[in-house]
């Protein structure tokens, strides 16, 4: 069984249901330049590695049909975490965003917020949004339920499930003497925190109660 991502234009779809309608739309049309020119990175990448090392499904067939200015990759399951990095690196400066069909993720770089995130359950991401944000915290479940947001070294903001209406919530501004947390039951509030601090509002962020952590 494959794993499939989909790359196409920023801000073309918001929902789910919207990107299967441009999907649809984008059917046996010519393949756009940029679509082509991504197409050939990624199979140059994939031909320059072993055959067992592939990152690319056996039968995948990148840049070999006409689909306008969607790009279809399918993988196998333990090449996902580098499928999507690799596709983020072709996509994000060609304005694209990435569809996860599967978690029925949009991933837009529009408005996005340039700090490395970690989803417990899902890997690293290269840029975060309001959307995402808000889609992701009321989600965080099972064996990884949490989520990191990273400026720098010694500078980020994570939140961990700590039990069903409750989150942990902690951030560090440049080290252990400097790293402060509170306790929130609502997923919005969580959301809403982590995008401050992402954007760089630090009123929205000293706005809470928060306590100093001690190590």
């Amino acid at each position: 069984m494959n794993y499939d991502h989909v790359l196409l234009p920023s801000g073309v779809a918001r929902t789910s249901s919207e990107v299967d309608d441009y999907l649809t739309a984008q059917q046996g049309l010519p393949q756009t330049e940029a679509v082509a020119a991504m197409a050939a990175v990624i199979e140059e990448r994939n031909a320059a590695l072993p055959e067992e090392d592939s990152f690319l499904a056996d039968d995948a067939e990148v840049g070999g049909k006409a689909t306008g200015s969607v790009l279809h990759v399918a993988c196998p399951y333990d090449a996902i975490g580098h499928v999507r990095a690799l596709l983020f690196e072709v996509g994000t400066p060609r304005g694209y965003a990435l569809y996860d069909p599967q978690l029925a993720w949009l991933i837009d770089p529009a408005d996005r917020a340039e700090v490395t995130v970690t989803h417990g359950g899902a890997g690293e991401f290269p840029y975060l949004t309001e959307t995402l944000v808000h889609q992701w915290v009321p989600e965080l479940a099972g064996t990884g339920p949490y989520l990191i947001a990273e400026r720098a070294p010694q500078h980020y903001i994570q939140t961990f499930r700590t039990a069903p209406g409750e989150f942990a919530v902690e951030y560090r501004d440049g080290g252990p003497d400097r790293h402060y947390a509170l306790t929130l039951t609502e997923p919005r509030d969580v959301a809403a925190i982590i995008w401050a601090w992402a954007r760089g509002d630090q009123a929205s962020v000293q706005a809470r109660t928060w306590e100093r952590v001690d190590f």
